[in-house]
């Protein structure tokens, strides 16, 4: 198991990662801009409970089947192209979702959306991964964490200076004559483009032009990154990828094929634990979780933008930290926060006097008690050690954890469960909160104390070795 450490161009390493991680930013915008359109959008279409909650998480049905294609892609077409593919089905969901007629319509641009974020998820980390010395892989994979929440905190302020510009999210026309709800999708548009007029600007992955047979071109980018050891790269690469030309799906799988590697297993359950935390209820949901239980609408959303900046504060703590302490250590203490931060937020819900909401449901009234004060500090405890953790720390062992030879199509595997186990999270949420908010939290609670004996078992430190090494320490 090798640990070397290589000279490398700082600047020009962290240029390209940065590039790359705006797919991330446009994830977190995605996926996040809707929570403060969420109440006037289904206002406007006339939706209930169950066709709302279909609307906001319908995107990740795209973004499960742009997670899995984009590792077939990016194998067909290389990184780059991919990253270019992603900014066009960003800048047209934008728009289309602005323009949206009615529910369907609506639908329709989220999955769209959907499958830009889809393939962002999957490139950003594995390009990283594969421009990134050993030394400073887990740091500049965080890159992509950092890049989602601040691309959710961008499109939390944007919404909350679009409706306050507005007078409200919802009936109230800002420029031409169309309502504040729908200028905060089209807001989207301008990262989209820039994000593809970047990524034309970064080469390709050095693993892919070796891939293709393009020895020299290969040479030509690891020098702008190496400042010496090209050549003994030149030779991992090429040992490791002698005989992973074409990957069937099969190589994911045990020698009887009735079964997934113990490893894709692994990536699969760290992606399914992420999710089923809750951690984007409160991204996706929070300003009418917030309005739910007694604050008004500007109220909730700058709640929402200071948990925005909240997690984005943690993750630079992430960044400190993973190379530093590992990954599976930052993932434990992680999970022991979340189940504890998440606890307590059950235990309110469930202690909290019932009013009757807006639908006909009772819902806790939080916001004059001191149990309202708790259920903040705990909401944005729960944000901090995931944040600090589950949040960063997943994408950075999913990028590094698979051998190059299995690393796109066990990614993207891994990666489409992620979306298929956000899709189930987002769209029950609202009918969990029908029965009560503390049952809902109560579920999270509980897969927050299994993420940490899952980890415990079954996750191995990967920190300081080379991609090109990996197969040795997670077979």
């Amino acid at each position: 198991m090798a640990q070397t450490v290589d000279r490398f161009h700082v600047g020009k390493v962290v240029l390209l990662a940065a590039i790359a991680a705006l797919g991330g930013f446009l994830f977190g915008f995605d996926t996040a801009v809707i929570n403060g359109a969420v109440d006037a959008m289904a206002d406007d279409f006339g939706l209930g409970v169950v066709l709302k909650g279909f609307t906001v998480s319908s995107a990740l049905l795209g973004c499960m089947a742009g997670a899995y294609l984009a590792g077939r892609l990016a194998d067909a077409l290389g990184r780059v192209k991919v990253m270019i593919i992603a900014s066009v089905l960003f800048t047209a969901s934008a728009i289309g979702s602005g323009l949206a007629f009615g529910t369907w319509d609506m639908i329709f641009w989220r999955v769209v959306g959907g499958l830009g974020v889809g393939a962002a998820s999957v490139i950003a980390p594995a390009y990283i991964a594969e421009i990134s010395p050993a030394s400073v892989r887990g740091r500049l994979g965080s890159l992509q964490q950092l890049a989602i929440v601040t691309g959710i905190f961008v499109a939390l302020l944007s919404d909350y200076a679009i409706a306050a510009m507005a007078g409200g999210s919802a009936n109230n026309p800002l420029w031409f004559g169309m309502d504040a709800w729908r200028w905060m999708f089209i807001a989207e548009a301008i990262p989209a483009v820039t994000y593809g007029v970047l990524a034309m600007t970064v080469p390709e992955s050095p693993r892919y032009l070796m891939h293709l047979g393009k020895e020299n071109e290969a040479r030509k980018v690891l020098s702008r990154i190496l400042i010496d050891g090209i050549e003994k790269r030149i030779s991992e690469i090429k040992r490791t990828i002698a005989t992973s030309r074409k990957v069937p799906f099969s190589e994911i799988m045990t020698p009887s094929r009735k079964n997934l590697l113990p490893i894709v297993w692994v990536g699969v359950a760290l992606s399914v634990f992420q999710q089923f935390v809750g951690i984007n209820v409160i991204f996706y949901y929070s300003t009418t979780l917030w309005r739910s239980v007694g604050w008004g609408e500007e109220q909730a959303l700058m709640i929402t933008v200071l948990t925005s900046v909240t997690n984005i504060v943690v993750t630079l703590v992430a960044i400190a930290l993973i190379d530093k302490i590992g990954r599976k250590a930052l993932l434990l203490i992680g999970s022991a926060g979340m189940t504890v931060s998440l606890g307590v937020l059950a235990a309110i819900f469930s202690t909290a006097p019932l009013v009757q909401a807006a639908d006909g449901t009772m819902m806790p009234d939080l916001s004059n008690s001191a149990g309202g004060t708790v259920a903040l500090i705990s909401a944005n405890l729960f944000v901090v050690f995931f944040g600090m953790s589950w949040g960063p720390v997943v994408w950075v062992l999913l990028g590094e954890m698979f051998s190059n030879k299995i690393r796109a199509l066990a990614l993207g595997l891994a990666a489409a469960a992620q979306w298929l186990a956000n899709f189930i999270i987002s769209t029950t949420f609202p009918s969990m909160a029908q029965v009560g908010l503390w049952f809902a939290y109560g579920f999270y609670t509980l897969c927050a104390l299994l993420s940490l004996l899952f980890v415990w078992r079954f996750v191995r430190e990967t920190k300081g070795v080379e991609l090109e090494d990996m197969e040795q320490v997670t077979s």
